[in-house]
């Protein structure tokens, strides 16, 4: 088996939203079939403690064949990128899986020595499916506004404010200029006015108002209640028109995750799969075939908010959110936050709805300090730090 660069790319790659990244690939020696692909970035990310920023390098998208599995492949391509983001720079190597999946796990604690770093919550719920809201008049004081705000006026916001965060990403700007970021919108009651959107919150701010904003702080700004929101379309990522698929390609690899990652998202929501399991496993070609067809998400990112009656606007901007995604031709809406994120208790379904549509994934991250700037292990790190639970849940790496 080899391990090599593979340089041609991926159209589904998660990867090229970053400048430092990487696609490695295991083939088999003689035939040449790749038998598992793996792929990782570095980002720069702000931390809790004490504003820190760390390189931060992100194995995304770590895939085995299925018949060839427990060789050794995983291990030897986890090592590999772990290399290759050593070399550029990474203090820390991190990764994600489901907590279900107990060979993920095995794997990285036991062989590849990660610890956990934060549990999270995935929510997910049929965009058909979300119970309309009671329409109330306007200018009454139940009333619900929701205001797309200027990409500019976005980033102001959140440089702001995710410096509570546990963890966040400090180039907000490019998350919220990329082409499949749909937009950053806010929503507060009626009969509070939010006198910094007064000036039209879609119109671009200069760098004066920017920084009298932050000198004057969002208190003296902003209503009782509120929430902002920005949502991504996954949709356009997981397409493909017009590629020649073998054996020796990565992307079949790929592909055959992205149908089980859609068929476990339509039966935890009790929805009918796109097309039956065996029509997805039992070639590459008609893998692509399913894969081509219209399948996808809108994920809400960046959800904050604060006030007694959040969870009313929360029901609004996931109303809001289903009904974008109806008009782009996305089945399922999706968010995820960890498990200490102060808006956790408003998603989550209420015992007594048990005819809720809204299903929840649990999701593990994990760490690994591979720099030597200190004597430090990673146990000794997160022990002094604890566990991440409030945290930005970036939508490059969703």
């Amino acid at each position: 088996m080899n391990i090599s660069t593979y340089e041609v790319g991926d159209p589904l790659c998660r990867i090229r939203f970053y400048p430092l990244h990487i696609m490695l690939v295991a083939e088999q020696r003689g035939n040449g079939e790749v038998v598992g692909v793996v792929r990782g970035c570095i980002k720069h990310v702000g931390t809790k403690f004490g504003g820190m920023c760390v390189n931060l390098g992100c194995i995304l998208g770590l895939r085995v064949s299925p018949t060839h599995r427990r060789k050794g492949i995983g291990l030897k391509l986890v090592n590999s990128i772990e290399e290759w983001m050593v070399k550029n720079g990474a203090h820390y190597t991190f990764l994600a899986t489901e907590k279900n999946n107990m060979a993920s796990v095995t794997l990285f604690t036991t062989k590849c020595n990660y610890v956990k770093l934060s549990s999270l919550i995935i929510f997910v719920q049929p965009a058909s499916n979300f119970p309309v809201e009671d329409t109330t008049s306007f200018g009454s004081p139940s009333y619900k506004k929701i205001e797309k705000l200027h990409v500019d006026r976005a980033i102001s916001f959140y440089n702001k404010k995710l410096r509570s965060k546990d963890m966040y990403p400090t180039d907000m700007d490019g998350i919220l200029k990329e082409n499949l970021s749909l937009g950053t919108w806010i929503s507060y009651f009626q009969e509070e006015k939010w006198s910094s959107l007064q000036r039209k919150s879609d119109t671009k701010i200069n760098e004066e108002e920017q920084e009298e904003e932050i000198r004057l702080g969002e208190n003296r700004i902003s209503p009782s209640s509120w929430v902002i929101f920005s949502i991504w379309n996954s949709c356009e990522a997981y397409r493909y028109k017009n590629i020649h698929i073998t054996k020796s390609h990565p992307i079949s690899t790929t592909i055959r995750s992205i149908s089980h990652a859609r068929d476990m998202i339509f039966t935890c929501l009790k929805m009918p799969t796109i097309c039956s399991r065996s029509a997805t496993t039992s070639s590459t070609s008609s893998t692509l075939s399913a894969v081509e067809k219209p399948f996808g998400f809108l994920f809400l990112y960046g959800l904050l908010g604060e006030g007694e009656r959040l969870g009313e606007l929360l029901k609004s901007a996931w109303s809001f959110a289903s009904r974008l995604a109806e008009d782009v031709n996305c089945k399922v809406v999706l968010t995820e936050l960890g498990v200490s994120d102060p808006l956790i208790p408003h998603l989550l379904p209420p015992q007594e709805a048990a005819g809720s549509a809204m299903s929840c994934i649990d999701d593990l991250w994990y760490v690994k300090k591979v720099s030597s700037t200190d004597e430090k292990d990673d146990d000794e790190v997160i022990a002094e730090i604890g566990e991440f639970g409030n945290v930005f849940i970036d939508p490059r790496d969703f």
